[in-house]
């Protein structure tokens, strides 16, 4: 009698088991990530001089010699990079800047690396006058895009000054969770770093009140900032204006998800051997903390591989660029891209 119940005490184990290990297991495979990317793909121009815009380096018969060949191989570099960022499927969303138009958005999404994602393209032409600007593309198989504009900046103290827009685009996500995302190419540090700061200012003060306009009328609104802000965490621009702290502080309605790296001393960029953190990923801290989807590892990445890479003879490592003036080197990128990952 004892072994009877004994045995059935034992099956009864045995079945709960198999049940809560199946439930773990159908829980952990309907679990979705969304992988967020931004990537500064260092001057991707066709070769066709458009009327307008100071794009005449880059067409075949200037310094460059920038061919067809030479595009096309950007475009499948850059795509091998975006492609292998998530090794199980593609990334989701991906901010850009650095793109010529909205063609050379079109035949990055339509090469073979990247063509299964069916990407769809925001993108709008800026005044930046060499005819750069920022995009978003993205999966429409998991975000549907409801509503997007360009920001304009102006500059008070010179109205002349011509600088990328920001882009802003809202969307919905397949579990009806909406986002509004912001990609950035603020003003470079050409002419010296607290020389040009101010400018930067200015950009981050029109971003800031647009961030608050959303929250103003949504204050739980799902916010995501990404860029080449070509300011680091702790800058002013960052750190004071936009108000963007450190992931885990207190008090913050945004926070930059590469602060952690860059207190490490890691970056993005290389600029004549020191790494700089001037791509950026800001959230607002309900990516944090509250429910849907979170941001799985509260910080963001740097996604390099010994492939994007360049070594130089004293052993120092920067991204690969395409072009150092205008001696053609085939990298891919002066930049890395950054990434972080939204878990449901």
């Amino acid at each position: 009698m004892k072994s009877k119940l004994y045995l059935s005490f034992l099956v009864i184990i045995l079945v709960g088991c198999v049940f809560f290990s199946s439930c773990s297991k159908e829980k952990r495979e309907n679990r979705k990530n969304l992988t967020v990317a931004f990537y500064n793909v260092e001057n991707l121009f066709d070769t066709v001089d458009e009327p307008g815009k100071i794009d005449e380096e880059f067409t075949p018969g200037s310094e460059k010699q920038w061919t067809d060949e030479r595009y096309r191989k950007k475009l499948e570099d850059i795509s091998a990079v975006l492609s292998s960022i998530d090794k199980r499927e593609l990334p989701e969303i991906i901010g850009l800047c650095e793109v010529e138009n909205k063609k050379v958005v079109s035949d990055l999404v339509h090469t073979d690396k990247l063509a299964a994602g069916k990407y769809g393209i925001v993108h709008y032409e800026s005044p930046d006058v060499r005819g750069i600007d920022c995009a978003l593309i993205y999966r429409p198989d998991e975000f549907k895009v409801l509503d997007h504009f360009p920001i304009h900046i102006t500059f008070k103290d010179e109205p002349d000054y011509k600088t990328r827009d920001i882009l802003y685009v809202k969307g919905k996500t397949k579990n009806r969770e909406e986002f509004h995302f912001f990609v950035n190419h603020w003003p470079s540090r050409i002419g010296g770093e607290e020389q040009t700061e101010p400018k930067r200012v200015a950009v981050a003060t029109v971003l800031r009140a647009k961030i608050d306009s959303v929250l103003q009328v949504s204050p739980k609104a799902k916010i995501i900032v990404m860029g080449d802000m070509n300011d680091e965490p702790a800058n002013k621009s960052l750190s004071e204006t936009l108000s963007a702290g450190i992931p885990g502080r207190s008090n913050m309605e945004l926070v930059n998800l590469m602060y952690p790296d860059d207190l490490q001393n890691l970056g993005s960029y290389n600029f004549r051997g020191n790494w700089n953190m001037l791509d950026n990923l800001i959230v607002s801290t309900n990516l944090l903390d509250e429910e849907g989807f979170q941001c799985s590892d509260k910080k963001g990445f740097v996604f390099r591989e010994e492939w994007m890479e360049y070594k130089n003879n004293r052993g120092e490592i920067s991204p690969n660029r395409t072009y150092g003036g205008p001696n053609y080197y085939g990298g891919i990128s002066d930049h890395f891209p950054v990434y972080f990952k939204l878990q449901h």
